[in-house]
């Protein structure tokens, strides 16, 4: 997602440049990025200083075991393609040193940095997420499920598909906080998403469109334009959700 999600957010959506560069010095256990030079345009809604790094930090209760595997992933996609962290933060929007310290997997990303490091490097999602390859049948147990949080919890994504092959599908489980927002930029042209509550009530925004959900209701929209997801009652609200894109990716 993505998301992808927060919304949801594609996996391959497109990333505005962002010019911040930062360094992280330890301040009891913590980082803090020091003031730095703007040499463009911040994203608009993109956070700062010690408000970027609870924005950039996955939940507590996020799956900490894919640090590692996130980390190596970025290493190698990031080389290959010839590209500093310096270059790879102005073209993501995430941190120079976030990017560090996610290298090293010393830091868990939430969905939502996980999805800009993936548009700006031009790859799938689960890319970054992903181990190796299997073949023959693949079971999926729920209790060795990774699941990625939103940096204060309140949105999950669990992938419900292998990560080692090209596709043009991709299958989530989401959850979303009571009273909780999730919002998703626009994918690339031709991404679809197919979504169906079976917990909860969710409100849709595609752009000027607002559509209600229930459980057992379900929805097909071009995710070309941003949209939000808005748990509107009282219960966590549960989601499954095909996202569809125009080319294979992967």
């Amino acid at each position: 997602m993505g998301h992808g999600l927060a919304d949801v957010k594609s996996v391959r959506e497109n990333t505005p440049p962002s010019s911040e560069e930062a360094e992280v010095a330890p301040a009891k256990g913590r980082k803090r990025e020091s003031t730095a030079k703007k040499v463009a345009p911040p994203v608009a809604d993109a956070p700062t200083s010690e408000e970027e790094w609870a924005y950039e930090v996955a939940h507590a209760e996020a799956s900490t075991d894919l640090a590692p595997i996130v980390g190596r992933n970025l290493r190698r996609l990031r080389t290959q393609r010839g590209l500093s962290l310096e270059r790879l933060a102005k073209a993501s929007g995430v941190s120079r040193a976030m990017l560090g310290q996610i290298e090293l997997g010393q830091s868990a990303p939430t969905i939502n940095v996980i999805w800009k490091i993936a548009r700006a490097l031009g790859i799938p999602f689960s890319a970054l997420i992903s181990t190796t390859a299997q073949t023959g049948t693949r079971l999926m147990r729920s209790q060795q499920s990774k699941r990625l949080s939103s940096h204060d919890g309140k949105f999950v994504s669990r992938a419900l598909f292998p990560f080692d092959e090209p596709r043009r599908v991709e299958f989530y489980e989401l959850r979303l906080a009571a009273q909780a927002t999730e919002a998703a930029d626009a994918h690339p042209p031709g991404t679809m998403e197919n979504l169906v509550v079976t917990s909860g009530t969710v409100e849709i925004d595609r752009g000027e469109e607002r559509h209600v959900l229930t459980a057992g209701d379900a929805i097909l929209f071009e995710a070309d334009v941003a949209h939000v997801y808005r748990n509107t009652g009282n219960v966590d609200a549960v989601m499954y959700l095909v996202m569809t894109y125009a080319e294979t990716v992967g």
